[in-house]
Formats: structure tokens, C-alpha cells, sequence
């Protein structure tokens, strides 16, 4: 079947920098995509865009271009509920990859068995109105509920305004919460304004919940690095995923969200995203709990960390 993309789509940066920093050894790319090939792979009829195909062969040649060990999966909105190339991308892994996928309440326990066996380890649950049709909140309590026993965790992404509407279903859920990209603040204001501070508070009084501290380039409002100077990109979302690597070191992720799916207004170099990092975790502990040991506690605990 062939696929017209959304128009104005960004396709992904083919030729990427390689890093001036160099990643901790055994580092995690712990949020990245696969999109199709489609014609393998199709699109979900119910999704909000059409993208590019960014398939495994690609994702895995970038993670040993930028010097990442592994990478975590996570589904992609336009798959809808349809796994199928995010596994097919696990069972090609070596054991180097693990998932989060999207599922549904009809799921079997059996898919949800097999999908642990392909290394799925946590289900995702989008908030972001301009993405995902709403799904009741008892029917993704129930699923949580269900993959509880299994040792899943419960991803979330959602956008900073919508956090107290949210806050009594987030903080009801019976997993391990790993919230997508700081739950998207506004970097504008100020990073001990009112919105921060209640997302810093979130995490404070829940120590069950975690954040990933990645996607600069959706968050900085400076502009891309062609008008901010290459290693100055998206300074001004330092401040923010710094305070929340300083002050919860052993609960932050990073990934590099490849293929960076609805980008309007530039597709990033992931050279550039790796040289991100020690402005966020200044010191060689942090920059390990961040990249190695902290995703290796939640996707790969058998390894020991």
C-alpha cells in the first residue's frame, strides 16, 4: 500500500554529526520510534499523521553511529494499537532492545505474555489532544491494573497545562510512571515558576514516577541551531531538565526521540542532541545514572545495572 506523507513533513536528519561527547559505556537510547516501513508495517486509518518510513535497520545503525548500547521503543501514534513493527524491531535486537507499546482493553493476557517475551516492559498513554482520539480513563486504569503483575511501568505524555486535571488519575496508578519529555513546560516562563514547580512537585511527592529529560528541540522556543549557534542549541531548556536531573538523579531517562515524528519547524541533528547531554548532567555520576544505570534499572534489571 502506498502512503502520501502529511504535508509539510519533516523527514529525519540522514546525516547526523558524530558526538563530541562521549556516552558513558553500555548508555541507553531510552526514547526513540519506528515508523513501517509501511508497506511492511501499516499506518493505523485512525491516525493523526502519515510520516516518513524509519524503520529498525536505520534506528539500530543510529544508535552505533552516536555510541549508544541500546535503545528502549517506544509505540508510535501513528501505528494506533498496532505493535507489529515495534516487536518485529525487538526480535531483531540481539537483546539490545526493549519496548513501550499502545494497547487496547480488548488485549489478551497471552499478547501481553508474548509481548513480555519480546522484551516489552511498560504500556504508553498519550494525553496530547492534537495526537490521540481521548481513551476513558477507566479503561486505561484497567489496563494498568493489568500489567501490573508483569513488572510494567506506565509511560504518560501530556502538555504542562494539563497536569492538574491529570494529576488525581497520574498519581492513582498502581505502576512505576515515567512521564514523556518533563510533561512538555513551558520554557518561557520561569523554571521556579507556578507550572514547574507543580510537575517538580509531582515527582517530589510520588516516588513512584519518573521523567525523561530529552526532546530539547520540541521544547526550546530560541529557534533551531542554525539561528541559536550549533552548540548553543536549546540553552534555554538547560535550566529545566537540569533541575530535574540534579534533584532526581536516579529517576530521569534520556533519548533522542528519533525520527522526531511532527517537528514544524526543523529536524535535529542527533549529534547535536548527544552533545545536549553534559549541559544537563554536568558531572560523570549524573551522566551515568542517566544513561546506564538508571535505564538499565527499569528495562533491564536481570543485568544488574
Amino acid at each position: 500500500m502506498g502512503y502520501t506523507k502529511t504535508p509539510g513533513w519533516l523527514d529525519w536528519y540522514a546525516g547526523p554529526s558524530k558526538p563530541r561527547f562521549k556516552l558513558p559505556p553500555g548508555s541507553v537510547d531510552a526514547h526513540c520510534h519506528v515508523f513501517g516501513p509501511g508497506d511492511q508495517f501499516p499506518f493505523a486509518p485512525e491516525r493523526k499523521y502519515t510520516p516518513c518510513d524509519a524503520g529498525k535497520h536505520q534506528l539500530f545503525a543510529l544508535r552505533d553511529h552516536l555510541g549508544f548500547e541500546r535503545n528502549v521503543i517506544v509505540q508510535a501514534t501513528c501505528h494506533g494499537a498496532d505493535n507489529s513493527a515495534l516487536l518485529d524491531a525487538l526480535r531483531h535486537s540481539d537483546g539490545r532492545a526493549k519496548g513501550v507499546v499502545t494497547v487496547r482493553r480488548s488485549v489478551t493476557d497471552q499478547q501481553l505474555k508474548d509481548m513480555h517475551e519480546a522484551g516489552v516492559r511498560g504500556v504508553r498513554f498519550n494525553f496530547v489532544k492534537r495526537l490521540v482520539d481521548f481513551t476513558p480513563k477507566d479503561e486505561l486504569m484497567e489496563i494498568a491494573a493489568r500489567i501490573a503483575p508483569l513488572g510494567w511501568h506506565v509511560v504518560i505524555y501530556f502538555e504542562a497545562v494539563d497536569l492538574p486535571q491529570l494529576w488525581d488519575f497520574f498519581t492513582a496508578l498502581p505502576t512505576t510512571v515515567v512521564v514523556d519529555h518533563m510533561g512538555r513546560p513551558d520554557v518561557a516562563q520561569p523554571v521556579d515558576g507556578p507550572e514547574f514547580e507543580l510537575f517538580v512537585k509531582f515527582m517530589r511527592d510520588h516516588p513512584n514516577v519518573w521523567s525523561k529529560v530529552s526532546c530539547p528541540e520540541r521544547l526550546s522556543v530560541t529557534g533551531p541551531p542554525a539561528l541559536a549557534g550549533e552548540r548553543n542549541a536549546y540553552r534555554d531548556v538547560v535550566p529545566f531538565a537540569r533541575r530535574i536531573v540534579e534533584t532526581f538523579p536516579d529517576r530521569v531517562l534520556w533519548g533522542t526521540d528519533w525520527p522526531h515524528p511532527n517537528l514544524k519547524n526543523h529536524m535535529p541533528d542527533d549529534g547535536l542532541l548527544v552533545d545536549f547531554i553534559p549541559h544537563i548532567a554536568v558531572t560523570r555520576e549524573l551522566q551515568r545514572k542517566l544513561l546506564v544505570d538508571n535505564p538499565m534499572r527499569l528495562y533491564w534489571p536481570e543485568k544488574g545495572g
